[in-house]
């Protein structure tokens, strides 16, 4: 991105607040950063800033194009920096744990669905769910 992301957010009509300086911090250090947690992350240097800050905080971040968002299941969604987004994401049921591949890894279904189909597929929000090697490890 040619712009800072202050410049970005001014360059959208969008004043720089330290709110929303903060909810970029806390997407950026954690890693698949949930509301909670970004909003946990935050309160620890600013403890006015509500979760409703934070969910509209993240709203106008990600309409700039700023961070980007997932769906790692049970409703929770997962946020990080959009230049970081060139990965699919794979979840485990048995122990949670959120792991990431490159998007080259879905280049087959993409495919697919495009020859098949006529559907245009965006890798960027595909989630996997099954078991990781340690889960299907027998006991």
């Amino acid at each position: 991105m040619s712009h800072t992301w202050r410049e970005e957010l001014r360059s959208r009509g969008y004043r720089v607040t330290p709110q929303r300086q903060l909810v970029l911090e806390a997407v950026r250090e954690l890693e698949h950063a949930t509301p909670d947690a970004i909003c946990a992350r935050v309160q620890q240097t600013a403890s006015g800033v509500n979760l409703s800050t934070v969910y509209r905080t993240l709203d106008v971040l990600e309409k700039v194009g700023l961070i980007t968002h997932t769906h790692l299941g049970q409703g929770s969604t997962a946020y990080h920096p959009a230049e970081e987004a060139d990965h699919l994401h794979v979840v485990c049921r048995g122990c949670g744990e959120v792991s990431d591949i490159s998007l080259d890894a879905a280049a087959g279904l993409v495919e697919a669905l495009d020859r098949e189909l006529g559907f245009e597929a965006d890798p960027h929000h595909l989630t996997v769910f099954g078991r990781c090697a340690h889960c299907r490890a027998p006991a």
